[in-house]
């Protein structure tokens, strides 16, 4: 059975651009219902017992009821490992293959944010490093999510409104302005591998 993940930051911590309620919404009542629905819809089938991204890849073309909710299961937990209340910035390898990529770091924020803001409808933007090394911006729409391709994710940001509504209301670009004081690159940095 699959668990919701304990967050590894105070939910208190991140001033306004997440208040604990929403994070409360969000992880307590949006992620953690996805996780209990998942678990009851694989209950005594084939997807019993199989990893996530299994699940993910198994379901994608003939069960979308259990896609969704194994994909959102996956993209919520890995955003989460995504944020930091502390202010970090990039370095190493990440900051050179972001230089190579985008040109600069401020180039890449400014072509993530785009993407996120002109985002129709509920997904997730994400930096992904494809198979020949290149990173890459991708939007998906609504669940998708690159566990189900040959993409290494590296960094998401949800633009569905629940991750945003409470604090900033329909203001979708001060939440994805906000983000960048809250990235956890240590993280990101990590997935490079």
């Amino acid at each position: 059975m699959f668990e919701l993940p304990e967050l590894l930051f105070d939910t208190q911590a991140f001033g306004s651009w997440t208040s604990g309620e929403t994070f409360d919404y969000h992880h307590g009542k949006h992620h953690a219902g996805y996780v209990t629905k998942l678990n009851a819809a694989i209950l005594g089938n084939e997807f019993e017992g199989k990893s996530l991204e299994d699940v993910i890849a198994a379901s994608r073309k003939n069960n979308p009821k259990i896609y969704n909710l194994a994909a959102q299961h996956f993209n919520h937990s890995y955003f989460w490992n995504c944020l930091s209340p502390e202010f970090q910035t990039p370095d190493g390898l990440l900051a050179a293959q972001i230089e190579k990529d985008f040109g600069s770091l401020e180039a890449f924020k400014t072509q993530f944010a785009d993407v996120a803001a002109k985002h129709f409808g509920s997904g997730w933007t994400w930096l992904v490093r494809e198979t020949d090394g290149s990173l890459v911006i991708k939007d998906f729409h609504d669940a998708d999510t690159p566990a189900q391709t040959d993409d290494t994710p590296l960094l998401t940001l949800d633009v569905w409104e629940h991750a945003y509504y409470i604090d900033h209301r329909n203001d979708r670009g001060a939440f994805i302005q906000g983000f960048w004081d809250h990235v956890n690159w240590k993280f990101v940095g990590e997935q490079l591998g």
